[in-house]
Order: C-alpha cells, then structure tokens, then sequence
C-alpha cells in the first residue's frame, strides 16, 4: 500500500487484476457551492446573490438599470419591468413593507402605549389637574346656599380620588393628535380599517378609502379636533371587542345603504365628543364609583350610545336629514339617563327580552334650514355633523 497523505490508496485484488483506484474521503467543510454532502439529507444551497446579480434577466428587470451586454430587452421583458415598478410604488404608498405586514393591535396593547407614553403636553391642554398640582384655567364657581343643598342631595356625585389619575388620561388622549411617525398610531388606523373592510391587505394612509369609512376626507386626523386620540381608541374598541364587532360591522353596513347612508367615521367621531363632554360634567361619576372604572364605563357608553343610535336611525328609517336632531337628542340621554343606555347595552349583549325593544320615539326632524354641516365645532356643548 503506498500513497501520499493527500493521494489515493491503490488496491491490488488477488488474481493480478488492475488495481482499483479509491477516491479519498472528502474533507469537511470544503463542499463545493450548491451540492450537498454525499448521504447528508440537506436541501440544495442556493448559489450566492453575487452569481443571481450576473444574470442578464435580473439586471434588466432592475429600475434605471441598462441592459446587459448583448441582452436585448424584449416587449415581454419591458412590460414586467412597469409591473415590478408599479409593485413598488403601491408598497411605497402602505408606507413599504412594513406596513403593509403590520398586525393587528388589541384594545388593551394600545392603551398600554398610552399609559406609559409621554403625554405631557396632552395633560396640559386637558387639565385641570397635572402631576399633583391643580392647574384651572379660571376659578369654578362655589355654589353657597340651596344651590350647594341641592347639589349635595341631587347633583351627581364627585369621581373618586383613586379615578383621577384613568380620568385624565382619558382626558389627554382626548388631546393626543393622530402622529404619522408613532407606529401604535398607525397599527390602530390599519386594524379599524381591516376590521371594517374585512380585509387582508393594509392600506395607504392617505387617500379617498377613507372617505369610504366616513371620514370627510383623505385624512382621517383632521376629523379628531376636540376628541384626538380618544376618538380611535374607542373606535379599536368597537371593533376588537368579540361583542360588539357585529354591531358595529351593522352599523357600518347600514351607514352605506342607499337611501339611510351617513358617515360612520364622523358619525362615531360625534359620539365620543358626547361622552366625552358628560365625562367632564361628572354625569358619569356615579357609574365610574360604582364599577372603578373610568376608561371601560366610556366604552361602554360609546358603544350603548352608538347603539341606540342605530336602532332610532334603522326603525324610523332617518336620513342624513336627521342626524343633527338626533344627535342633539342622542346628547340628552347620555348626560340625563347613562344608565339607561348602559342597561340597553347589556340587555343587548345578553340577547335578553329588551334586547330588541322598541325605543322611545325622537323629536321631529328640523327644517333643511336649520341644519349646519360645517363641520366638527369646537364650541363644548354644541354638535355639528360634517
């Protein structure tokens, strides 16, 4: 037997044939590109993107890329290139890949972001109360004889101390605008959106879909004015609780009906500026005592008053002729009976026997004069529909 350490052995069999030549083991590590091991069960390693970027195909598919040398670029070649561009300027306009592969966010994940998020300037503006210290934009007025009784005997009572803190951060969401550059943001515009649509895919965060979901124009931001932050917040809610998704998803449907058609985002924008504007009249402290809870008992309220809406609006068959009448009447029961709508809510949910029960009839409809859609007003207590 002879041979070099790097050489093959020669075997000689008995009888005097020729020798059998024996290949020398393979050393490790040392596999050419693209084969695997003998006997090894791994898949083929694809060659390196170096040798993908040299083929001809390839480099004329690239964008401002010329062709290769002797590549001719035929009508075939030329008309995936205007696809593969347009591919990316639809990527471009969902705000790249990233956005368009965004998940879904939970209610209680987005306001998780707001309770730990820096929200000083939001806390400023909502007031009255900022890190301990009392911060009034003008004294209240103490009332001193029987209106102090009657007050103390009849008016609602004062939200506890330990609901401060979940009362203003309500208040600073309220003040929070929607910012471009937050993902949370973002992710909680897509998953409204998806849910609604029922869709897969994401969308721009600009354009005319979103006047499809009611909002007054390509922007949804410019339609928070007085309710920022809250006014999504509360949507997500509507539509990531398991009960109350089909309601909201009948009430979507409904405000695209034919001849009953309204704008659901503006319609749900109104709503938390009515629960909103009982919050800071204390018409909801009793409620808020009673579960200690601030943020739920708003929820529920949003969605116990978009609720009652849809039953007057679908029953007596109202068009968007009506919906400042209604909104204004939708206001009285917030502030005057929240444990009503409350009670409604529930009985709904339950499938119990009120469930479905006919509601109180609303106010006649004003004339086409008096009606004003000017827009969001900023005035407290007055509500306009865009």
């Amino acid at each position: 037997m002879s041979g070099g350490a790097g050489g093959s052995e020669r075997l000689s069999p008995p009888g005097g044939s020729l020798p059998v030549r024996v290949p020398p083991p393979a050393r490790r590590g040392r596999v050419p590109a693209g084969r695997a091991p003998v006997g090894d069960a791994c898949p083929r390693v694809p060659p390196p993107l170096s040798a993908l970027g040299q083929n001809g195909l390839l480099l004329a598919l690239v964008p401002g890329a010329g062709p290769p040398a002797g590549v001719e670029i035929s009508e075939e070649l030329q008309r995936a290139r205007e696809e593969w561009e347009t591919v990316e300027e639809i990527q471009s306009g969902l705000g790249g890949a990233a956005a368009m592969a965004a998940a879904p966010i939970s209610f209680r994940e987005a306001l998780q972001f707001f309770q730990t998020a820096e929200l000083g300037e939001c806390r400023v503006r909502a007031g009255p109360r900022l890190g301990g210290s009392f911060r009034k934009k003008r004294a209240p007025r103490r009332r001193q004889g029987l209106a102090a009784l009657l007050r103390f005997l009849f008016g609602p009572p004062r939200l506890q101390p330990q609901l401060r803190e979940e009362q203003e951060l309500a208040l600073a969401m309220a003040q929070c605008a929607l910012d471009d550059n937050e993902s949370v943001h973002m992710r909680i515009l897509q998953t409204i959106y998806k849910k609604l649509t029922r869709s897969c895919l994401g969308c721009p965060r600009y354009g005319a879909h979103w006047e499809e979901l009611g909002f007054q124009g390509t922007d949804p931001g410019t339609d928070l004015r007085g309710t920022g932050m809250l006014a999504l917040m509360q949507l997500l809610f509507f539509v990531m609780d398991p009960q109350m998704l089909p309601l909201a998803l009948d009430i979507f449907k409904l405000s695209q009906h034919e001849t009953q058609e309204f704008p659901f985002g503006i319609m749900s924008v109104n709503i938390t500026r009515i629960v909103l504007q009982a919050l800071r009249e204390e018409r909801l402290s009793r409620e808020c005592n009673r579960r200690q809870q601030v943020i739920a008992v708003l929820n529920d309220l949003y969605a116990a008053a978009f609720l009652r809406l849809y039953r007057i609006w679908k029953g007596q068959h109202k068009t968007i002729a009506d919906s400042c009448c209604l909104l204004k009447e939708l206001e009285l029961s917030t502030k005057r009976k929240p444990k009503q709508l409350l009670k409604s809510l529930e009985a709904f949910v339950n499938r119990g026997p009120t469930a479905e029960g006919p509601d109180p009839p609303s106010p006649p409809s004003p004339s086409s004069q008096e009606l004003s859609f000017t827009g969001l007003c900023d005035l407290e207590g007055e509500l306009r529909l865009v």
